[in-house]
């Protein structure tokens, strides 16, 4: 099964699918990725505060896949923002991840409190040049704080990672990131259990129609919105469902009915307040 590939506005492709391990236990991460790769996963997003690069890297290893066929995110956190601290951060992650370099590096969040993510994004310019990153990225930037970035530095984000899902569609920062090629991310893509997403009548009606799971089709209408999505989960059997998206579609006014579900219903943290 091939993955959709999405150019980036460096020219670089990224996979439309990925594997999160947000929440992974350190201890398990490495059983768990393995799992992954060998379902056919070959996108992985981590993140220096998720506490499991390490077992990322032993999952990548162990896998025998080469390099160049793997897309490995990880994420600078708000402790390390700024410029000296941002290079030291880069070389933590990938001593960590064993990797001579990540082929996506983000900001995590804009942390605007402490008022250090265009310093931050000025050292991943740095760190892209020096061959660390491939590509660089912004997580949880709303509009104002990417308006910033953009007037205030040289290099505009290939991605914004941000919450999105059927209850939270952000229109706002994604009509921004198309205006300014910033390819969408979304974490929480099934609302992280905090609502009853998967059991909505809308959803479960549309599931039963293609003969799949409601989760199954709320990561199809991810896919098909252009987003780039990476759902999580412990178990194999899951992962590999989660993986299983690419023999149906859904037809334009299934894709809409979805998308009338909007309602502002953020469930993760408000990056106006996360510092």
């Amino acid at each position: 099964m091939t993955v959709p590939e999405l150019t980036l506005n460096d020219g670089h492709g990224i996979p439309q699918l990925g594997f999160g391990v947000f929440k992974v236990d350190p201890e398990q991460t490495e059983r768990i990725v393995s799992d992954a790769l060998e379902v056919g996963y070959r996108h992985i997003d981590t993140a220096a505060i998720y506490g499991n690069e390490e077992g990322v890297g032993r999952a990548i290893a162990a896998s025998g896949i080469p390099r160049d066929e793997l897309f490995v995110t990880t994420k600078l956190y708000n402790d390390d923002q700024g410029t000296d601290s941002a290079f030291a951060a880069i070389d933590t992650s990938l001593t960590k991840l064993g990797l001579d370099h990540v082929d996506l590096y983000l900001i995590h969040w804009p942390a605007p409190a402490r008022d250090l993510y265009v310093d931050s994004w000025k050292a991943l310019e740095q760190i892209r040049e020096r061959g660390q990153a491939t590509s660089i990225g912004v997580s949880n930037f709303l509009v104002p704080h990417l308006k910033r970035l953009l007037d205030e530095t040289d290099v505009v984000p290939a991605v914004n990672q941000i919450e999105l899902h059927p209850y939270h569609q952000q229109v706002d920062v994604t009509r921004f990131g198309k205006d300014y090629d910033i390819a969408t991310e979304a974490w929480g893509p099934l609302g992280q259990g905090k609502y009853p997403l998967l059991e909505l009548p809308k959803i479960v009606e549309i599931a039963g129609l293609h003969g799949k799971t409601p989760a199954q089709v709320v990561l199809r209408w991810h896919l098909q919105k252009g987003h780039i999505v990476f759902p999580k989960s412990n178990s194999r059997e899951r992962i590999a469902e989660n993986f299983d998206l690419f023999d149906f579609e859904l037809a334009a006014e299934q894709q809409a009915a979805i998308t009338t579900l909007e309602r502002a219903g953020r469930v993760g943290g408000d990056p106006n307040e996360v510092n």
